[in-house]
Protein backbone atom coordinates (compact mmCIF):
# COMPACT_ATOMS: atom_id res chain seq x y z
CA UNK A 1 0.00 0.00 0.00
CA UNK A 2 1.58 3.37 -0.80
CA UNK A 3 1.91 6.23 1.64
CA UNK A 4 -0.13 9.51 1.40
CA UNK A 5 1.59 12.77 1.55
CA UNK A 6 0.41 13.70 5.13
CA UNK A 7 1.87 10.20 6.28
CA UNK A 8 5.00 11.14 4.49
CA UNK A 9 4.84 14.55 6.22
CA UNK A 10 4.15 13.56 9.51
CA UNK A 11 6.69 10.72 9.31
CA UNK A 12 9.57 13.73 7.91
CA UNK A 13 8.40 15.81 11.03
CA UNK A 14 8.78 13.11 13.80
CA UNK A 15 12.46 11.98 12.53
CA UNK A 16 13.55 15.90 11.98
CA UNK A 17 12.32 15.88 15.99
CA UNK A 18 13.25 12.90 17.31
CA UNK A 19 17.40 13.17 15.28
CA UNK A 20 16.88 16.59 17.67
CA UNK A 21 15.51 14.63 20.95
CA UNK A 22 18.12 12.37 20.69
CA UNK A 23 20.97 14.69 19.99
CA UNK A 24 19.30 16.80 22.76
CA UNK A 25 19.21 13.82 25.44
CA UNK A 26 22.59 12.01 24.66
CA UNK A 27 21.43 8.98 22.89
CA UNK A 28 23.10 9.10 19.70
CA UNK A 29 26.35 7.45 21.18
CA UNK A 30 25.53 4.25 23.51
CA UNK A 31 27.28 1.48 24.69
CA UNK A 32 30.24 2.20 22.39
CA UNK A 33 28.73 3.02 19.16
CA UNK A 34 26.41 4.91 17.29
CA UNK A 35 22.47 5.01 17.65
CA UNK A 36 20.56 6.73 14.96
CA UNK A 37 16.90 7.08 13.42
CA UNK A 38 16.90 5.76 9.74
CA UNK A 39 13.29 5.85 8.88
CA UNK A 40 9.75 6.58 10.85
CA UNK A 41 6.83 5.28 9.09
CA UNK A 42 3.13 6.16 10.00
CA UNK A 43 0.10 4.22 10.04
CA UNK A 44 -2.77 5.71 7.71
CA UNK A 45 -5.36 6.44 10.55
CA UNK A 46 -1.84 8.71 11.92
CA UNK A 47 -1.98 6.67 15.19
CA UNK A 48 0.95 5.08 14.76
CA UNK A 49 4.46 5.87 14.69
CA UNK A 50 7.18 3.27 14.03
CA UNK A 51 10.78 4.47 14.68
CA UNK A 52 13.48 2.83 13.04
CA UNK A 53 16.57 2.46 15.03
CA UNK A 54 20.23 1.93 13.61
CA UNK A 55 22.56 0.86 15.54
CA UNK A 56 26.39 1.00 14.51
CA UNK A 57 28.91 -0.65 16.52
CA UNK A 58 26.64 -1.19 19.47
CA UNK A 59 28.07 -3.97 22.25
CA UNK A 60 24.65 -5.30 22.73
CA UNK A 61 21.68 -4.06 20.18
CA UNK A 62 18.82 -5.85 22.50
CA UNK A 63 20.15 -3.55 26.00
CA UNK A 64 20.25 -0.45 23.85
CA UNK A 65 16.82 -0.88 22.56
CA UNK A 66 15.63 -1.40 25.78
CA UNK A 67 17.42 1.78 27.35
CA UNK A 68 15.58 3.55 24.54
CA UNK A 69 12.32 1.58 25.20
CA UNK A 70 12.79 2.83 28.86
CA UNK A 71 13.47 6.59 28.04
CA UNK A 72 10.69 6.41 26.08
CA UNK A 73 7.98 8.04 28.57
CA UNK A 74 10.37 11.20 28.39
CA UNK A 75 11.03 11.11 24.68
CA UNK A 76 7.45 11.01 24.04
CA UNK A 77 7.09 13.94 26.04
CA UNK A 78 9.47 15.95 24.62
CA UNK A 79 8.59 15.21 21.04
CA UNK A 80 4.26 15.63 21.96
CA UNK A 81 5.88 19.62 22.99
CA UNK A 82 7.60 19.92 20.04
CA UNK A 83 5.48 19.00 17.70
CA UNK A 84 1.60 20.01 19.61
CA UNK A 85 0.69 22.77 17.15
CA UNK A 86 1.35 20.64 14.06
CA UNK A 87 -0.48 17.51 14.87
CA UNK A 88 -3.99 17.40 16.39
CA UNK A 89 -2.92 13.80 18.27
CA UNK A 90 0.43 12.74 19.21
CA UNK A 91 0.51 9.19 17.49
CA UNK A 92 1.75 5.83 19.92
CA UNK A 93 5.34 5.49 19.24
CA UNK A 94 7.39 1.80 18.82
CA UNK A 95 10.93 1.41 18.51
CA UNK A 96 12.34 -1.03 15.73
CA UNK A 97 15.62 -1.99 15.61
CA UNK A 98 16.72 -1.42 11.46
CA UNK A 99 19.43 -4.24 10.82
CA UNK A 100 20.41 -2.63 7.40
CA UNK A 101 23.64 -2.17 8.28
CA UNK A 102 24.40 -5.48 9.86
CA UNK A 103 22.73 -7.06 7.02
CA UNK A 104 25.82 -4.83 4.63
CA UNK A 105 28.08 -6.03 6.44
CA UNK A 106 27.34 -9.47 6.77
CA UNK A 107 27.31 -9.42 2.61
CA UNK A 108 30.64 -7.63 2.20
CA UNK A 109 32.24 -9.91 4.30
CA UNK A 110 30.78 -12.81 2.28
CA UNK A 111 31.99 -10.97 -0.81
CA UNK A 112 35.25 -10.51 0.25
CA UNK A 113 35.79 -13.88 1.37
CA UNK A 114 34.80 -15.14 -2.74
CA UNK A 115 37.24 -12.32 -3.64
CA UNK A 116 39.98 -14.29 -1.16
CA UNK A 117 38.79 -17.90 -1.96
CA UNK A 118 38.50 -17.21 -5.81
CA UNK A 119 42.20 -15.56 -5.71
CA UNK A 120 43.67 -19.06 -4.03
CA UNK A 121 42.17 -21.18 -6.85
CA UNK A 122 43.84 -19.03 -9.25
CA UNK A 123 47.19 -19.00 -7.74
CA UNK A 124 46.90 -22.10 -6.85
CA UNK A 125 46.55 -23.30 -11.18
Amino acid sequence: MQEGKRQKQVAGLIQEEMNAIFQRLGLTMMDGGMVSISGVKVTPDLLEARIYISLFQVADPKITMKKIEDRGWEIKKELTARVAKQLRRMPEIRYYHDDTLDQVFKIENLLQQIKKDEGKKTDEA
